[in-house]
């Protein structure tokens, strides 16, 4: 068949950044991810990205490479047309790396949709083709905030996204005071990380209104497995709490929406892959929980089948799509176009619309 799978290959995709980009568990300088390349029988190449963040999850890129190379086998031969059958495969026998299984279900559905000649966009339902992205401002100084915030609106990016929980609350304090003086008008998210007590971060949402400062939405403020953390910031947060690191798998967001642990659900697809990604919105929708779109430290290609992914579905309120701005090279051709914050993927044809620009 000229749908099948003839070769896969991973190779390291090692980008540098301008500067360390800066979570509350850690920082990273270098975006140590890998190219993972399926080739079809009638020469149709697919392309995916597995971006490993051990700040994050604890995945490295030696880690997923290797789970690459141990489902080779079963994923040459098959037929990308059976795209959920291999995606069921790697999470049974890679299941742990999400990375991994993003970065090959990626590939596997690049090369599907190229063959016939379908956007992703339209693949994943067609309910869009536009979104407004956020940026990030990463842990750090006051100044490098205050100058991060001036950069975002050059840019004309008009919701900003900020870090918190890597130190004192008085400084996380004075870091958003300093930000929302500069952009008074900007929409602001929060996003802990994890580095944050349910007590620390209610502290913190009470001295902002003391400023006149409401967020929002805070992501994550509380380690992962904190769920009565979580359940105490959706009772008394005044705020949309997001989970991300709890929102690990498609049983988890079964388990926030039972629980009442988060009224926003971000979905990754690194940490899931793209299939049980699809399973996590669906049970998110039908509990009445917010879409929210990002992801790790990852290139063009992975950001912008993110784009397709999130614009096909339709419904994402939060977009958090803006890693590629902090790398310092970009390996690729083609992506989405982006004006000030606003993404753009209708002039893409087929696929993703990402290839190596040396292949």
């Amino acid at each position: 068949m000229t749908t099948t799978i003839r070769a896969l290959s991973v190779t390291p995709l090692d980008i540098p950044l301008h500067s360390p980009f800066g979570i509350a568990g850690g920082a990273q300088d270098v975006a140590r991810n890998l190219l993972v390349t399926v080739e079809l029988a009638n020469g149709i190449r697919g392309y995916g990205e597995a971006a490993p963040f051990p700040a994050f999850n604890g995945e490295t890129q030696a880690g997923a490479q290797a789970a690459i190379e141990a489902v080779r086998s079963a994923v040459e031969g098959a037929d990308v047309r059976e795209w959920r059958a291999i995606a069921c495969q790697l999470r049974e026998q890679i299941g742990s790396y999400g990375s991994a299984r993003c970065a090959i279900e990626t590939a596997v559905l690049d090369a599907l949709t190229r063959h016939y000649g379908l956007p992703l966009y339209v693949f994943f339902g067609g309910a869009g083709h536009m979104l407004e992205t956020d940026m990030t401002i990463t842990t750090g100084t006051v100044e490098a905030a205050a100058l991060a915030t001036l950069d975002i609106l050059d840019r004309g990016i008009r919701q900003i996204k900020v870090k918190i929980g890597g130190s004192e609350l008085s400084h996380d304090l004075a870091r958003i005071t300093a930000i929302r003086a500069i952009a008074p008008d900007a929409p602001l998210i929060l996003d802990g990380n994890g580095g944050l007590t349910a007590e620390a971060m209610l502290e913190l949402l009470g001295a902002l209104r003391l400023q006149q400062i409401v967020p929002a939405l805070v992501e994550q403020p509380v380690p992962a497995d904190d769920w009565a953390g979580m359940r105490q910031l959706v009772q008394w947060g005044g705020v949309p709490i997001a989970a991300d690191e709890t929102a690990a798998s498609a049983l988890n967001v079964l388990r926030i929406a039972h629980e009442r642990a988060a009224h926003v659900i971000n979905i990754k697809l690194m940490k899931t892959g793209v299939v049980e990604a699809l399973e996590m919105a669906a049970i998110a929708r039908a509990a009445g929980l917010g879409l929210m779109i990002g992801g790790m430290v990852e290139s063009i290609l992975a950001m912008t089948m993110s784009a397709h992914f999130a614009a096909g579905l339709g419904g994402f309120r939060f977009v958090d799509l803006d890693t590629p701005f902090f790398l310092a090279e970009n390996p690729f051709e083609g992506g989405f176009a982006l004006r000030g914050g606003t993404i753009d993927l209708s002039h893409i044809t087929a696929g993703h619309g990402v290839e190596p620009a040396n292949p």
